[in-house]
């Protein structure tokens, strides 16, 4: 398995991705086709993974499992069709939910908080979107309206505000990212911002697609 940004073609990794090569002791010839959606794709679903669970060395345990899990069935994934992108994304879904809950079942009160409110990745969609939507937010008193309409956005809306905004992937790279077609990622941008703009009583215009 190649790096993501691996310039030279070398079968090496990044030093944040030493660990995701989980195929320890198994002859095992990565297909040509799974090399190129971990080039692609790891690294948006390390930070991805990352900002929802607030824990890097978490966050990297869940892509490992997820690249050994399409790894050990991936002959088996091609063959029902559609978008390995949008296979992925949804399995990484899982495993983060799945993460997120045994974090939960743990007890402290850190990991509660990122389980149930999802308080890490709404803190930095929070800060980005306000920095996106400065001069349409500048009347707000307070960023608290906008952390409680961020939290309860529907999945694929708060997924396409948290990869664009917070880890500010343009739509492109987020339809890449998500298995999605680049429109769908804009429209469920606008839907997400028009929830806002009705939970916070304001104005936010016409979403513009400004990457």
């Amino acid at each position: 398995m190649t790096g993501a940004e691996d310039a030279h073609g070398q079968h090496t990794l990044p030093t944040d991705f030493d660990d995701l090569n989980g195929l320890y002791g198994i002859q095992y010839e990565m297909p040509c086709t799974l090399d190129a959606l971990y080039r692609r794709s790891a690294r948006p679903h390390l930070r991805y993974a990352a900002a929802i669970l607030g824990d890097k060395s978490a966050a990297k345990a869940v892509v490992r499992q997820l690249y050994n899990h399409l790894a050990m069935d991936w002959a088996g994934i091609l063959m029902k069709g559609g978008s390995v992108e949008r296979y992925a994304w949804r399995t990484l879904k899982r495993l983060v939910d799945d993460r997120a809950r045994e974090n939960l079942a743990g007890g402290t009160l850190t990991a509660a908080l990122a389980a149930c409110d999802r308080i890490n990745a709404v803190r930095s969609a929070v800060e980005a979107t306000l920095s996106a939507m400065r001069s349409q937010m500048a009347d707000l008193e307070s960023p608290l309206g906008l952390y409680t309409a961020i939290a309860a956005l529907p999945e694929r809306q708060f997924d396409v505000i948290v990869l664009h905004y917070a880890l500010g992937y343009p739509s492109q790279r987020v339809a890449e990212i998500m298995g999605i077609h680049p429109g769908t990622v804009r429209a469920h941008r606008r839907l997400a911002r028009e929830r806002i703009a009705v939970n916070l009583g304001i104005d936010l215009g016409d979403d513009e697609d400004k990457e």
